[in-house]
Order: C-alpha cells, then sequence, then structure tokens
C-alpha cells in the first residue's frame, strides 16, 4: 500500500494535470539539495523516496576511476582501489553511496524544499499546458468566464487559463462570470510566469466556424468560403462560391428570411454581415466587394503591386468609402488588394491637368494684360505668377494673400482677366466699335463689301466723328493694302484675318484721332 505521501503526491498530480513522477523527482531534489545546504558540501547528493514506507533518504554518490591518473574530483571521484577497500565488488566507472542523516533538517531546509517542489511543479505544468494547446492554435472552442479583469477576461478551458486581451474583444459583447462563450485559440505565449493561452473573439476564424456550424452547404463543401474581412464589433465581409451551379452560394448562407446569418448576427451581438459572391475576375469582385455602394467601372493601375482604380458617381462617393473608411477598408483586406476611390468629377479633372500636362499648356506672359498698372505687374511677378493662365485660375481668396494686394486691387484684376479674354459684363462698353463695324462688313464671300473710307464715313457720320478724328489719305490706303492681303487665305481664314487687321488699323487711327482731338483743345486753350 502507498504511503499517505504518496498519495498526496497523487492527488496534486491530477489536479494539476502532470505525471506523478514528476512531482516525486520535485520531492526527491528538494531533499538532496536541503541536505547539501545543511551539510555545507559540495559532494554531489541525491535522494530517493521509498512509495511504501514514504521515507525519503539522501546520499552522497562517488564515481569509481581506475587510478589516480584518471583523478580528477578529489571529492566527488574515488581510485579503484580505495572503493574496493569498502565495496569489494565495484568496478571501474560504478557508484559508490555515502547516506546521509536527514533527521536533523529543520525548519529552513523544510522551508527550501517546499519552495523547490512549489517550483518544478509549476515548470512540469507550464510543459504540460504548452504541449497540451500549442498544436490547437486556430481553433475554435468553448470556454467558461472565469473572472473579469480591468482590460482582459480570463477564461477557463479545462486545464488552463485562457486570457483575451482587449484588442481581440469585440467593443459590442459584455461577459458575466461563469458564461460560456466560443473562442479562437490564437497562441501559447511561454512567458516568465508560465504559458498563456490567448483566445479572440475578434478573429476572422469565429465567423467561418459559425457559419460552417449554421449552414449545411458550407459543411459539407458545396458552398466554400473564398475571403474574410472583418472589424469586430462593426461590419464582416465574406466571400463565397458555390461548387454547385443550381446552389445560390449568397442565398443559402442568408437562409429563409434571414434566419441562418441571423443567428450569427446574434451570436456576434448585433455585428452587420455582408454576405457576397466570389468572383475570379477582379474588377467584378471589386464591384461587389464595395457594396452597398454602385460602382461606375473599375480598372487595374498596377498589375504588379495589385492596385486598382475604381470610379463612382459623385452621390456614391461617400457609400463607397464608408463610415471613416470602413467600407473600402474592408473591401481591400477582403481583396487583398490596394483600392484608390475616386469621384467622376475627379477623375474628369485629373484628365484634364493630365492632358494639358502632356500638350504643354498655354504660357502667356502676364504683360500681355495691358489693362494691370505697372505696380501690380510687379507685384505679381514677385509672387511667381507670370502666366495669364495662372492668374486667372487663381481665386480673389489667393489673390489676396499676395503681398501689397488688397480688395479693390483684386477687383481690378479680375476686370482685367475678364477684358482680356474678351469678357464683357452687361453695361460695360466694348473698345474699338469700328471694329464690330468693319466684321459686321464682312461679307459671306469672304470680301469686303464697304471700302474703308465708307465705314469710316459711317463712323464719323452717327456721331462718332469725335472718337475718329480726321484721317489722312495715307492711313485710308494703308488700311485697303492690309485687307487685300487677305486674298491668299482661305474664305474663312480670310473673314478672321480681315478683321484682325482692321482692328489693329482702326486701333492706330483712333489713338491717332485722340490725339489730334487733345492738341486741337490745347491750341484753343492757349489762344483763350
Amino acid at each position: 500500500m502507498a504511503s499517505a505521501l504518496y498519495q498526496s503526491i497523487e492527488m496534486l498530480s491530477r489536479d494539476k494535470g502532470i505525471e506523478p513522477g514528476v512531482v516525486v523527482g520535485a520531492v526527491e531534489d528538494a531533499i538532496a539539495l536541503a541536505t547539501r545546504k545543511y551539510y555545507k558540501t559540495q559532494e554531489n547528493m541525491r535522494a530517493e523516496m521509498d512509495r511504501e514506507t514514504g521515507e525519503i533518504r539522501a546520499y552522497v554518490f562517488k564515481t569509481v576511476v581506475e587510478g589516480p591518473d584518471q583523478l580528477e574530483d578529489e571529492v566527488n571521484q574515488l581510485t579503484l582501489d580505495q572503493a574496493r577497500e569498502l565495496a569489494p565488488e565495484v568496478e571501474v566507472g560504478g557508484e559508490l553511496r555515502f547516506y546521509k542523516d536527514t533527521t536533523p533538517l529543520g525548519r529552513i531546509a523544510a522551508q527550501m524544499a517546499k519552495q523547490v517542489i512549489f517550483q518544478k511543479v509549476r515548470e512540469a505544468e507550464r510543459d504540460t499546458v504548452f504541449n497540451e494547446y500549442n498544436h490547437r492554435a486556430g481553433e475554435v472552442i468553448t470556454a467558461t468566464v472565469k473572472r473579469l479583469e480591468p482590460m482582459d477576461v480570463i477564461f477557463d478551458i479545462g486545464k488552463a487559463e485562457a486570457r483575451m486581451p482587449k484588442r481581440e474583444q469585440s467593443r459590442l459583447e459584455q461577459f458575466a462570470v461563469g458564461e460560456r462563450v466560443r473562442v479562437v485559440l490564437l497562441r501559447v505565449d511561454r512567458a516568465a510566469k508560465g504559458p498563456q493561452v490567448i483566445v479572440s473573439r475578434a478573429s476572422p476564424v469565429l465567423v467561418q466556424n459559425l457559419f460552417q456550424s449554421e449552414v449545411p452547404e458550407i459543411y459539407d463543401n458545396t458552398v466554400t468560403i473564398k475571403a474574410i474581412a472583418r472589424e469586430a464589433g462593426e461590419r464582416t465581409k465574406i466571400a463565397v462560391q458555390s461548387r454547385d451551379k443550381d446552389v445560390d452560394p449568397v442565398g443559402a448562407c442568408v437562409g429563409m428570411k434571414g434566419m441562418r446569418v441571423q443567428s450569427i448576427i446574434r451570436e456576434l451581438r448585433g455585428e452587420k454581415i455582408d454576405i457576397i459572391e466570389y468572383s475570379d475576375e477582379i474588377t467584378t469582385f471589386a464591384e461587389k466587394a464595395l457594396q452597398p455602394a454602385k460602382v461606375s467601372r473599375v480598372s487595374i493601375t498596377d498589375l504588379g503591386e495589385k492596385q486598382l482604380e475604381v470610379i463612382v458617381d459623385d452621390t456614391q462617393l461617400s457609400l463607397a468609402i464608408g463610415k471613416k473608411g470602413q467600407n473600402v477598408r474592408l473591401a481591400a483586406k477582403l481583396l487583398q488588394w490596394k483600392i484608390d476611390i475616386k469621384s467622376e468629377e475627379e477623375k474628369r479633372q485629373e484628365v484634364e491637368q493630365q492632358m494639358q500636362a502632356m500638350g504643354g499648356g498655354p504660357t502667356t506672359p502676364i504683360e500681355q494684360v495691358t489693362e494691370l498698372g505697372e505696380t501690380i505687374l510687379e507685384k505679381l511677378i514677385a509672387a511667381g505668377i507670370t502666366t495669364v493662365e495662372a492668374l486667372a485660375d487663381m481665386t480673389p481668396e489667393q489673390l489676396e494673400e499676395v503681398p501689397g494686394i488688397g480688395e479693390k486691387t483684386v477687383e481690378k484684376i479680375s476686370v482685367a482677366v475678364r477684358h482680356y479674354f474678351g469678357q464683357y459684363e452687361e453695361g460695360e462698353e466694348r473698345p474699338a466699335t469700328a471694329v464690330v463695324a468693319a466684321a459686321e462688313a464682312v461679307g459671306e464671300e469672304g470680301s469686303m463689301e464697304k471700302t474703308p473710307e465708307e465705314i469710316l464715313a459711317e463712323e464719323a457720320g452717327s456721331g462718332r466723328a469725335q472718337e475718329v478724328g480726321g484721317l489722312s489719305a495715307e492711313d485710308i490706303a494703308e488700311a485697303e493694302d492690309r485687307i487685300s492681303e487677305t486674298d491668299a487665305f482661305s474664305e474663312a481664314d480670310a473673314r478672321e484675318e480681315r478683321i484682325e487687321r482692321t482692328n489693329d488699323t482702326v486701333d492706330t487711327l483712333v489713338d491717332e484721332a485722340q490725339e489730334v482731338s487733345e492738341e486741337g483743345i490745347d491750341d484753343g486753350n492757349d489762344r483763350g
């Protein structure tokens, strides 16, 4: 019959889930260490326990060597001659035992032995837990909530405790002590305090296991789960594909009146689930993955880097991106591709910029806007605005940021730019009215219906004599020569060229007429 001590060891072994021999070995090591400590010796020492009586004996053992030349440790070795004096039958390599009395071992030695036993038992327990659960990573197990800590939840999983850290929890879930839940066994950490089993309720594996439990078609592999993307407590996207053309994969997962998917949603405490039909064509798969948003088109921008460009209608942009980017983020995880979402307007602007960059774009010097004074031009050029196009693209707020430019100056710049591009608001007079008359005088055949003299005479007769002034025959002849030069052009080109040349001529004549008028006024004032 086993002793009471050995029976206690067996009970401890069952509670800790370790072999009794491990505990017995821990007890023997503890007694040997305590005995050595008591006798203050460096001799090799062992202990052995008698299971029947429960007696533990400690002894020093020495190894037998052949002769003095092989003697390396006089404390723990004996020569063959010395050994045979004590035991005639001993051979080289054998051991001699010298038992030590363990009776005088006091309370301190016993306390030290106790600590050694506990340490050995803990180490054995860690190895047992690690070997039990390490190969089960990714498995869904049922656990019982043991206690709640400020950040973690501790579960009882049978032979060990499991910890669920905050990052592996769903924000929608609250637990009560004693509640049984399904968790995913992530890994086993061999920490200093012992192996820690880490479990999760945020892993996509949990959703996959729930679908396998609730959907028979997934359990028998008629419908397969191709990909899962999850943000625990928010939303999950799952892509499914059917091996049977007569089985609708999405309908099988949803169930009649949504009963199957609703059961899973309840298990996940109300987490939203999007079930998507898988497609081998990545562009088609991307359109479905971005549901509920409607996608206009999808194109592959970089096959090597796995990048997609998705174009959606302006009204669908926010829906495609989702709250805090959640929809597009989950879609990217599901596809394992990078997704760049743009609206139709953004894409149009991008194409226009690319076309303008390819063509070089118009670059008209800002000095061509003659209505801007030299002072304003200097300020704009100093600010890096050197072209008319750049000036036209600037907003009033941007112009006001230029040093020395105020609200009135901004208004003046706006008017000057409009006039440069030939845009006049209602009530504004267009300059060079004689040019308009000349343009109207151009016939459909590309020839002038009226001579410059007739046009200018009509201008003078219509009350614009002061604007035209006196004209010399040379000026009129020059206008005729310029008009006649357009015969080499086509009819349409000739018409435009004649209008432009007439415009230049009339501008010159108007300026000269104005000077003549001003000189006449000055002479009259002098005479007066």
